[in-house]
């Protein structure tokens, strides 16, 4: 079984009308031990409730999901599920609890009863490796906002989970930060953490081993981000973006342009350039 499976997992609200909104409408989601999987989709396709689901925050009106093997409807298995899922939302003000920062990310393990000697332990390394070791006795409300999403990070990752779900924690950056963020979170996929990155940002996307696009509560598409992001027309069909690269090329294909293969970056991009002038 994979490290989470979602089977047709389906969930709605009450709206503001009082009529029931279908929010995921049978959804199917495999993610591997050690993956990076991207999740895009427009506001309300379902993508942040999705998230929710993986460590118990939300439950499943039909279909289940397993964590590690660990049904998340099981009440007595939901403490163990959200250590082992760690999530970090888009606003890091909303997740800083502290007036130091070393303090701030030592909460999530206090509140799991580690020994001090652990926690320190924990402490440090987790800093060190969003690269926040040297601020850890500044205060979070003056760092920037790269910064301290950093300290949300690590406040999780203290916590040492399996896999760390982001739901769009570079919405409220500036390119420095979305930056620095995305580098920690690739370095913590390389040592073998497991991530879902919810991202509104194509050239994000392309970072990820696989990408699910959500559309009005269901999986519209997944694959490598190759295999997803040459589906122009698909993409574009349901009001969603492809990366820069890509988005040049699918308009010189249209100029009559032959391209063999979407580039996804700046270099790719380049190197087809360079071909067709040739």
């Amino acid at each position: 079984m994979s490290f989470i499976s979602a089977e047709n997992i389906k969930y709605s609200y009450e709206s503001e009308e009082h009529n029931k909104k279908t929010v995921l409408n049978g959804v199917n989601l495999k993610i591997e031990k050690g993956e990076f999987v991207a999740l895009l989709g427009h506001n309300g396709c379902g993508k942040s409730t999705m998230a929710k689901h993986l460590n118990a925050m939300v439950l499943p009106e039909e279909g289940v999901i397993y964590v590690d093997r660990m049904d998340t409807r099981d009440e007595e298995l939901t403490y163990e599920i959200r250590r082992n899922v760690g999530l970090v939302f888009q606003n890091p003000d909303n997740q800083l609890v502290a007036s130091i920062v070393e303090e701030d990310v030592a909460f999530g393990p206090e509140n799991l009863g580690i020994e001090p000697d652990e926690i320190r332990k924990r402490v440090d390394n987790a800093m060190k490796a969003v690269g926040i070791y040297d601020l850890r006795h500044s205060a979070p409300h003056k760092l920037s906002g790269g910064q301290k999403q950093r300290v949300a990070i690590a406040g999780i990752l203290a916590m040492e989970p399996s896999c760390i779900v982001l739901d769009e924690p570079t919405a409220m950056l500036d390119p420095k930060g979305r930056d620095e963020v995305l580098s920690s979170i690739q370095e913590l996929n390389k040592k073998g953490i497991t991530i879902l990155l919810i991202t509104h940002y194509m050239d994000e996307a392309v970072l990820a081993d696989r990408v699910v696009v959500m559309d009005k509560g269901s999986i519209l598409t997944e694959g490598t981000p190759q295999e997803v992001f040459s589906q122009v027309a698909l993409l574009k069909k349901h009001g969603l973006d492809v990366p820069q690269a890509t988005e040049l090329a699918y308009k010189l294909m249209g100029a009559g342009v032959k391209v063999d293969k979407m580039p996804l970056n700046e270099a790719q991009c380049v190197d087809l350039l360079l071909e067709v002038l040739k």
